[in-house]
């Protein structure tokens, strides 16, 4: 490391930082919110783990489901905030990490409206409404747990990916493949959902 830090400083002018500089293997070091791995001999990029425990916040604080404030304006903020995310980690060779996120925070919406629908009446109701047949509704308009509830089959088939769509939210996966210009293998954003 001394050597390293020598040429560093003499020759190249730059200030090393001794707390965050080291010698070390590839997969042992994190940088600026990634950190690296191996696969069938290539050095990979990945998201740290700490960053990713940021994005679950960060998430979690815009879908607390005791907010308050319109879905329209929720999904507004999730979309620039994911914007901005994926615009910075998108040189990560790690799209699954972005499907699971995009499955977490589906549900986490999910578990919003579940709670903001308050009584089982209102719930079956609003299930009917989004296409529930009546003798399956009630399976999803009782419960105790908004986070159980929102992995239901019923509420999951009545607020599905393609009604989240129609809201206009957009997802990491869909922000990966624009700005890494790779081809959709599902439908796309669609013109209620803005793109960078």
């Amino acid at each position: 490391m001394s050597s390293v830090r020598q040429f560093l400083e003499k020759k190249l002018k730059l200030k090393v930082n001794e707390k965050k500089s080291a010698v070390a293997r590839v997969g042992k070091r994190k940088f600026l919110g990634f950190s690296f791995f191996f696969r069938k001999g290539e050095v990979l990029i990945r998201i740290a783990k700490r960053a990713l425990q940021r994005l679950h916040e960060r998430l979690s604080a815009l879908t607390r489901r005791t907010r308050s404030g319109r879905l329209e304006e929720i999904i507004r903020q999730i979309n620039e905030y994911l914007r901005g995310w994926m615009g910075y980690f998108r040189l990560a060779d790690t799209p699954s990490v972005f499907e699971d996120v995009d499955r977490w925070l589906r549900r986490r919406l999910r578990q919003l409206l579940w709670k903001r629908w308050k009584r089982g009446t209102t719930r079956w109701r609003e299930l009917v409404s989004l296409g529930v047949p009546r003798s399956l509704a009630a399976l999803g308009a009782t419960g105790s747990s908004p986070w159980h509830m929102a992995a239901s089959p019923v509420v999951h088939t009545a607020l599905s990916n393609s009604f989240w769509l129609a809201q206009g939210l957009c997802t990491l996966t869909e922000y990966y493949h624009h700005l890494m210009h790779i081809p959709r293998r599902t439908a796309g954003c669609g013109p209620a959902c803005p793109v960078v």
